[in-house]
């Protein structure tokens, strides 16, 4: 195998995706880069491809470190606008096609977006009366101008951007109903140093990565990234469906992936699953929600290569690997700090406890947010630092450590709902269902679910006098969100339960016998 000149090694400081990709198009041109369904692109086609749109956001005027959005299911050529852009220096803005209309315009004003890239299935999405803004449609439909018509000419050659590590890479948005989320700033330091851990887990320029997660989730991206940064190739997939997933990984001879828990169980639910070949994988990743440990152990022990769990924020901070295929007694936990994590435990009052003890979460690292865009409030809030000024980032989750230093989480501080690896706030939820005039009070939480690992139910007291039926309610609820954000069930009660100071006490929810609710409410 050729050496490559770009290619990453222990010792190698910063150096820019765009700029690793157009060093593997020198050394393996004809090497496969990208694939989906319809079109394989080598390394020089990718090269050349992102040259192509970097020269055409220059010819639009749009700056480095200003910001394009892209609302589309993931392809080939949603990763090649992604890439090029980088390549200009602009930031992009990847948003989920599943939210509302309102909650997109929010988004991209948030993001004060320049250019949106879009296709069909977010067409319906985009309504001109509330933002004006050039459009370019991805898979040549009536969305916007279409791609290959604005794209600059073949062989076209941007200028050169200087790129710092200290740069913004992407803007990723955290789930939200009420129109408000939070936008989070990641660096090109803060990548690079997840395209360098890629040498940890053995990519390669042989490697074949296989994706069906969405390109707008930082779990997708933490391994299409490095899987690229070091020559691999990326198959990626717009829907996940499991046999089509197994189908493909027996197919391509896929050697990593990144799955999110409610993947990995309807994959291991598949009546073909011990009949296919599934010998070629390196390494399989999880993130993004809790991971049962019986479902990890039924992974380890049926599906062939390595299972690494990674536990951390879009956000950053600290991360947590569990190597689970190395520790099978510790497949309750989420693992150990990575190395150059900086993991600690505060309390209430933000003092750091000591060993054995039960607290929130805080994390340093190399690989941190610099921030929510345009919120320095909330970025604040994120923030804790130690005696020493070090800055960590928050989760908002409560742990503890064993003796070995093994993190496990035991409850979810801000009472965050993770569904099919997307997190929902209750919050926000219960914002939008306190809108409807025949609701006086209203609790959202999470419950198990085989199919979400997570799923959001609202419990709600009617206003005094007033009748309302479950169908009702959820009908109207479900009109004014998006798909992630839908409630799997609704239920009356009378009252919430509540502590002495007012509290509504969500643990007494989730434990709550159903049959007790009541179907129907009045006064």
């Amino acid at each position: 195998m050729t050496t490559l000149p770009h290619l990453i090694t222990s010792e190698s400081t910063f150096q820019p995706l765009s700029e690793l990709i157009r060093g593997h198009a020198r050394a393996q041109p004809e090497a496969p880069a990208l694939c989906d369904a319809l079109t394989l692109l080598s390394y020089a086609a990718l090269n050349e491809r992102m040259d192509r749109v970097a020269a055409a956001l220059q010819r639009e005027g749009v700056k480095a470190g200003q910001c394009v959005a892209i609302c589309a299911l993931s392809g080939v050529d949603y990763a090649c606008v992604f890439l090029g852009a980088l390549r200009a220096g602009v930031v992009v803005a990847p948003l989920a096609p599943s939210v509302t209309p309102q909650i997109l315009t929010g988004m991209l004003r948030d993001a004060q977006a320049s250019l949106l890239f879009l296709d069909e299935a977010a067409r319906e999405l985009v309504q001109p009366e509330m933002l004006a803004l050039p459009r370019i449609a991805l898979d040549g439909s009536a969305a916007g101008q279409s791609l290959e018509i604005w794209l600059a000419p073949a062989g076209s050659t941007p200028s050169a951007v200087s790129v710092a590590a200290e740069a913004a890479f992407n803007i990723i948005y955290s789930s939200g109903t009420t129109g408000t989320p939070k936008g989070i700033v990641q660096s090109h330091g803060m990548r690079w140093t997840h395209m360098r851990r890629g040498l940890t887990y053995g990519y390669s320029p042989r490697t074949r990565s296989l994706v069906s997660t969405p390109l707008y989730s930082n779990t997708t991206l933490v391994v299409f990234f490095p899987t690229l940064a070091l020559g691999g190739c990326v198959r990626i997939m717009p829907k996940f469906n499991a046999a089509e997933y197994l189908a493909l990984a027996e197919l391509h001879h896929i050697t990593h992936t990144m799955l999110v828990p409610v993947q990995y169980q309807r994959i291991m639910d598949c009546a073909d699953f011990d009949c296919r070949d599934l010998s070629s994988f390196q390494v399989k990743f999880c993130t993004s929600a809790p991971f049962a440990a019986p479902l990890k152990a039924d992974v380890i022990q049926r599906w062939p290569g390595a299972l690494i769990e990674f536990y951390g924020m879009t956000e950053g901070g600290g991360t947590c690997i569990l190597n689970a295929h190395e520790h099978p007694e510790k497949l309750h936990t989420v693992g150990q700090p990575a190395e150059g994590h900086d993991i600690r435990l505060i309390d209430e009052e933000g003092h750091e406890l000591p060993a054995g003890s039960t607290g929130e979460v805080v994390g340093h690292s190399p690989a941190m947010m610099t921030g929510y865009y345009g919120q320095p409030e909330k970025t604040s809030e994120a923030e804790w630092y130690d005696p020493s000024g070090r800055r960590f980032i928050r989760t908002g989750d409560v742990g503890r450590f064993d003796a070995e230093g093994f993190l496990t989480l035991v409850d979810r501080r801000k009472d965050m709902i993770i569904s099919g690896g997307f997190n929902l706030y209750p919050s926000d939820l219960e914002a939008v269902l306190r809108e409807h005039p025949k609701i006086q009070e209203v609790a959202v939480v999470g419950m198990p679910s085989r199919e979400w690992g997570e799923t959001p139910v609202a419990y709600v007291v009617l206003r005094k006098g007033l009748r309302a039926s479950q169908e009702e309610l959820l009908q109207w609820y479900q009109q004014r969100v998006g798909k992630t954000q839908r409630l799997s069930a609704l239920y009356f009660l009378s009252e919430l339960p509540r502590s002495a100071i007012g509290k509504v006490l969500k643990r007494e929810l989730r434990d709550l016998n159903h049959t007790t609710a009541l179907s129907a409410a009045s006064a």
